[in-house]
């Protein structure tokens, strides 16, 4: 990088700063009369590749003094730096040489929209489940200690939504009583989607207000971090870049537990983010760079119906009708629909913060106190509370109603937010059913149907995106859908969910040459209705298609039913192979695994001649 003076009275021309940062040491050799500059131009990248790509705005906009800050102070990666959660770390990515590839930022082949470790040796983990950060440091610290490196720091920057979530104080714990030095920035604005709420808002709001207490700058002035172990530094003002850097040298020096309390402006220097109520333009798709409203190719025709708004409007007709429905969220009120209903009950809504393992087993209490809560999660978060589930709820056989967004490939958001293991979770938990509706109104008819199931627990999953038109069935057995049928009972192709259209498909290639195929869709996965297992039998060869993972997925669930009750049938299972999945287009990851109607229709050919099915190969190589 050619040096810059701070004695040299010429401006370097916009965007320069970028066109010549090649790492962190570029940043710490800027003079500081440039720091200004560089600031702006990050913002102005980031407004212009974000609206065009889609992803994290706001998150990223209110962070970028304090990321150079860290990278002036700190010796990434020799010092380790991790973000909590990691959609705040693109300024991160910009300043270790990452710039170029924002054009495809989430697509197939482009930069991750979180840290990735494929990456960059500056990404130390793909951190994108919050709370997670602090732990990942306490361990950090204890191998520096143990291996001798003194000189090295640990730096996490967690936001203070990601506090909310009770694995980041299990660490806190740890690290105040251990006394390591691992340096906390708590990058506090006052948001996670929504405004904070909880006790730890009120908390911090107090701290950011000095008139209220003794100033915060007096380290003997007690808090609740100072009295878990934490040198307490701040309110800093987290986009004075300067102040930043005093606050993060001083933290650096103390080695230490420290805690450098950094307010921010989510959306920061950019009208249309700072001015949105919802969440600050959290996450964007195609969006107008001056507007940050969605581009006119994007908002041609009507707008599309998506799953999440089609769940948000069932809940809230049956909430009009039941008074014991109540709903939890755990931080994503808007993003999981549950916004229509806590504006019309407030009182009957609850956002928990960051916390799917307390939202679990609070609503395991609101059922035992005589109310049918529904949890709506993504599908990926629900893995986090897997033993609350199984042993908070289902041990006590309670009605509690599981709404997953996201189930199955949910696209840009890549392997951490695929949600394809909730059925092998749920699958294995005594009592439970599981719906996989296929449409929206089979998603409104399964919802009802879940809520008022009263013997146990129920889970409804579905995918991100725009829920299509209503796939009709001819006639229902039982619980089952029989969505085609022909005369001659040859193939049964076992729809589960969204992927009834592509088995639809597959069955008119199929028919056209000559062979019998019936597609049915069971809609309650689980348990596996007998009906399924009678069509099974009349059949020679079932096909299972599910948008999940092939290990322990619901097609394993049927062939260990067929073999209980001894049916014969042969089955083979399509699904997502046992694999981390990287991000892109949903129909373009669903063709790379093998779930196109060309490929359903490829494996129903070869496994009728006899032959086995090319699967995906998992990570380690094995066949899955």
């Amino acid at each position: 990088m050619t040096e810059l003076s701070e004695a040299d009275p010429s401006s370097p021309p916009e965007g320069a700063h970028l066109r010549t940062l090649g790492g962190p040491q570029d940043v710490r050799a800027l003079p500081t009369a440039q720091l200004a500059a560089l600031a702006q131009d990050i913002r102005t990248f980031l407004i212009e590749k974000v609206c065009a790509a889609g992803g994290h705005l706001g998150p990223n906009l209110g962070v970028v003094e304090l990321t150079i800050a860290l990278h002036r102070v700190f010796d990434s990666p020799r010092d380790a730096i991790l973000f909590d959660t990691g959609h705040q770390a693109y300024v991160h990515k910009i300043l270790t040489g990452r710039a170029e590839g924002f054009d495809r930022l989430r697509q197939a082949g482009g930069p991750s929209g979180y840290p990735s470790r494929a990456e960059s040796v500056h990404d130390w983990c793909e951190n994108s489940h919050a709370s997670a950060s602090l732990s990942y440091a306490d361990g950090l610290a204890k191998a520096h200690e143990l291996r001798g490196y003194q000189d090295r720091s640990v730096v996490v920057v967690i936001g203070d939504g990601a506090m909310t979530g009770g694995m980041a104080w299990e660490a806190l714990n740890n690290i105040g009583a251990s006394q390591r030095p691992v340096v906390v920035v708590l990058n506090d604005n006052g948001r996670s989607y929504a405004p904070t709420t909880g006790a730890l808002a009120d908390h911090l709001h107090t701290l950011k207000h000095p008139g209220t207490r003794t100033s915060t700058r007096d380290r003997a002035a007690p808090n609740l971090f100072t009295h878990l172990g934490f040198v307490y530094l701040g309110p800093v003002d987290g986009h004075d870049t300067g102040a930043l850097q005093a606050a993060l040298d001083q933290a650096r020096l103390l080695r230490r537990p420290v805690l450098v309390h950094a307010v921010t402006v989510k959306g920061r220097g950019f009208g249309p983010a700072e001015g949105d109520e919802a969440d600050c333009l959290h996450a964007v798709g195609t969006v107008d760079a001056v507007t940050g409203r969605p581009t006119p190719a994007a908002a041609s025709g009507p707008p599309p119906v998506s799953w999440t708004s089609v769940f948000g409007k069932a809940l809230l007709e049956v909430a009009g009708e039941r008074e014991d429905v109540v709903a939890i969220t755990a931080s994503m009120l808007r993003p999981t629909g549950l916004y229509p209903m806590a504006v019309k009950y407030p009182d009957r809504v609850f956002d928990v913060g960051i916390a799917e393992q307390h939202a679990v087993t609070s609503a395991a209490g609101l059922a035992m106190g005589g109310l049918h809560p529904v949890v709506a999660l993504y599908s990926t978060f629900l893995t986090r509370a897997a033993d609350q589930v199984l042993m908070d709820v289902a041990l006590h056989r309670l009605p509690v109603t599981f709404v997953l967004d996201r189930a199955g490939i949910t696209g840009p958001d890549g392997a951490s937010h695929h949600g394809m293991w909730d059925l092998s979770l749920l699958g294995m938990v005594p009592g439970m059913r599981i719906a996989a509706p296929r449409d929206s109104g089979q998603l409104r008819s399964l919802l009802r149907e879940a809520i008022t199931h009263d013997a146990g627990p129920s889970a409804v999953r579905f995918p991100k995106g725009t829920a299509g038109p209503a796939i009709e069935a001819l006639r229902r057995t039982g619980s089952v859908d029989v969505l085609s049928e022909s005369g001659v009972l040859d193939v049964l192709l076992v729809s589960y969910g969204p992927m009834a259209r592509q088995c639809l498909q597959a069955s008119a290639q199929l028919t056209g040459q000559g062979i019998g195929v019936s597609v049915v869709d069971p809609r309650w996965v689980n348990p596996v209705a007998p009906e399924l297992l009678d069509l099974a039998a009349r059949h020679r060869l079932v096909i299972t298609v599910e948008d999940h993972s092939r290990s322990g997925g619901i097609g394993n669930a049927l062939a260990q039913s067929l073999r209980d009750h001894a049916v014969t049938t042969p089955l083979h299972a399509l699904g997502l192979p046992k694999a981390f999945l990287p991000h892109g287009p949903r129909d373009e990851l669903l063709a790379q695994t093998g779930l196109s109607a060309a490929q359903i229709t490829y494996a129903v050919l070869r496994a009728r001649a006899g032959r086995p099915l090319a699967h995906p190969a998992s990570t380690d190589g094995s066949p899955t």
